[in-house]
Formats: structure tokens, C-alpha cells, sequence
């Protein structure tokens, strides 16, 4: 195949969640002489973004996104090492984590791959993390946005604590906070005093984006 052949390829192969195709064209890719940004940039991420576009037009539904983001997230554990060779820029760091009390992680790992497939670096903290835990990383990492999940009702309120506790820490005037899960809402992301709340992956990431580009015009302003 050509290259033109191949980005198209990919492009379609990830729209359809093929993973061992998409695995086998991101190889033949590079063996091509492609370089790795050019996969991730002009095939995976316009892939991702349609499959988002189709999720909120009502074509596409969760389970549809999932296969997708898994064939994505196989031919980023390619490209990833290959990306921090050339030193392509991340459009930001994002730390997230299951709230304490909850374990439920299928839509953070989705968020997870969505984010990491349009260029953020992921630093994912898993299942039940405690507040200690999110400044912990927030220390660490120094990350642009720290998103927090909640499955279940009873794990909710503890949004309001990681952010008292980020607040008490000192840090937290240093990052976007985005708050997410089946049961929230934007009313309630606002009382928690969370910065953003997105009710699917694909919005979360385009809000990412947005919340960053908001924050560092104003440094720069």
C-alpha cells in the first residue's frame, strides 16, 4: 500500500474497532518509512474523533467507542516510545482517577484512551484513589487538568472532599479540575466547585482541550 492507502486504512480500521488491523497497519506503516506522528495525526485521532462524532449524533454507542479506543490504544503502546523519540509535544498532562470508595473504571479507561489518542499524556491513578493520592500526583506530575470519576451516588460527595483537600494542599489554584460518571451532573459538578464535567469521553476530551486553551490565554494575556 502507499501511503495514502495506508492512512485511509487506518483510518477506517480504527473506525471499526479492528484492533489486530489496525495493529498490523501501524506497523507496516513504520516499517514504511511513516513517521509516527503522521499515523497518530492523520489517521488515529480524525478515526477517534469521528467515532466521537458518530456517539453523539446516536450512530455509534459505548460499546462501539470501547472497540475502537482498545484497536487505538494497541497501536499507541507502538507509537508511544516512537513519539518520545522524536519529541512530538503533548497538548497536556491529565491525571485521573476513580474516586475513593468506587471501582467501577470502564468510562475512566475510555476517557484514558480518548485523551492519550488526541495527544494528552495520561497519568492514570486506577480505582478507589484517595485524596492524598490526587495530591500526590498533582505534586509529582504537575499536570494541567486532574479529572475525577464516580460511578455510584455514595462515592459522589467525595469530589467535594478532593477538592477541599487539593484546596488545603495549596495547589488548588495550580489545575483544572473536570469531574465525570453516569450519575453526575453539570449542576452538581458546579456545587462541588469542580471546573468542567463532561457526560461522555468524547466531550471530555474537546472540553480538555478547551479548559487549557482558556487557561494558558489568560497567562499569556
Amino acid at each position: 500500500m502507499n501511503h495514502d492507502e495506508l492512512i485511509k486504512a487506518l483510518y477506517d480500521e480504527t473506525l471499526m474497532g479492528n484492533a489486530p488491523a489496525v495493529l498490523a497497519l501501524t506497523n507496516e506503516a513504520i516499517a514504511s518509512g511513516m513517521g509516527p506522528d503522521t499515523i497518530l495525526f492523520d489517521a488515529l485521532i480524525p478515526s477517534l474523533e469521528e467515532v466521537g462524532a458518530r456517539f453523539e449524533r446516536g450512530d455509534f454507542f459505548v460499546p462501539e467507542m470501547l472497540i475502537a479506543g482498545k484497536a487505538m490504544s494497541g497501536a499507541l503502546a507502538v507509537l508511544r516510545p516512537l513519539l518520545a523519540e522524536t519529541g512530538a509535544e503533548s497538548i497536556g498532562t491529565y491525571v485521573m482517577g476513580t474516586v475513593k470508595g468506587d471501582v467501577h473504571d470502564i468510562g475512566k479507561n475510555l476517557v484514558n484512551i480518548m485523551l492519550e489518542g488526541a495527544g494528552f499524556t495520561v497519568i492514570d491513578l486506577g480505582v478507589q484513589t484517595p485524596p492524598e493520592k490526587f495530591i500526590e500526583a498533582i505534586r509529582e506530575h504537575k499536570p494541567d487538568i486532574v479529572g475525577m470519576s464516580a460511578f455510584l451516588t455514595t462515592t459522589m460527595p467525595m469530589f467535594k472532599v478532593n477538592i477541599h483537600e487539593i484546596t488545603k494542599a495549596g495547589l488548588r489554584d495550580q489545575v483544572i479540575v473536570m469531574v465525570g460518571g453516569a450519575p453526575v451532573t453539570q449542576e452538581y459538578a458546579d456545587a462541588v466547585g469542580a471546573d468542567g464535567y463532561a457526560a461522555d469521553a468524547s466531550t471530555a476530551v474537546r472540553l480538555a482541550k478547551a479548559l487549557i486553551k482558556k487557561r494558558r490565554d489568560l497567562v499569556s494575556a
